[in-house]
C-alpha cells in the first residue's frame, strides 16, 4: 500500500469515527461548519506532525515507515496530508445524516440566508 493510501484511509477513519462514535459525534455536532473543518485540519496535521516526528526516531524502520526525515519528506509529508484531508472531506459529505443533523443544518443556513453574513 503507498504511503498516499494510507494517509487516505486515515482521513476516512478521522471523518467516520467524528460521524459515528456517540461521544465525538455528540462534541463534533455543536460546531459551526467552519470549526468542524479546522477540527479535522487540526487533527490530521498533527496526525501528520507525529508521523514526521516518528520518521526521525530509530523506530521509523522498525515499524515500516518509508518517509524520510529530510526536505523531500517534509514535502512528501505535506502530499499526505493533502490527500488525508480530501479523504476527509469527501467521506465526511458523502455521510448519510441523521434527521436531527439535517434540521440543524438546515437552520444553521436559513439563518446565514436572513443576516446575510457567511
Amino acid at each position: 500500500m503507498t504511503p498516499e493510501t494510507l494517509s487516505s484511509i486515515a482521513g476516512v477513519i478521522l471523518s467516520l469515527a467524528f460521524s459515528y462514535l456517540p461521544g465525538l459525534k455528540r462534541w463534533y455536532g455543536t460546531l459551526d461548519g467552519t470549526a468542524k473543518r479546522l477540527v479535522m485540519f487540526a487533527v490530521l496535521s498533527a496526525t501528520a506532525l507525529g508521523l514526521y516526528a516518528l520518521a526521525c526516531t530509530p523506530y521509523a524502520e522498525l515499524l515500516g515507515i518509508s518517509l524520510s526525515c529530510d526536505a523531500s519528506g517534509a514535502v512528501m509529508l505535506l502530499r499526505l496530508l493533502l490527500s488525508a484531508l480530501i479523504a476527509n472531506q469527501a467521506t465526511y459529505s458523502l455521510t448519510p445524516r441523521s434527521p436531527a443533523d439535517r434540521a440543524s443544518a438546515d437552520t444553521q443556513s436559513q439563518a446565514l440566508k436572513f443576516d446575510g453574513t457567511a
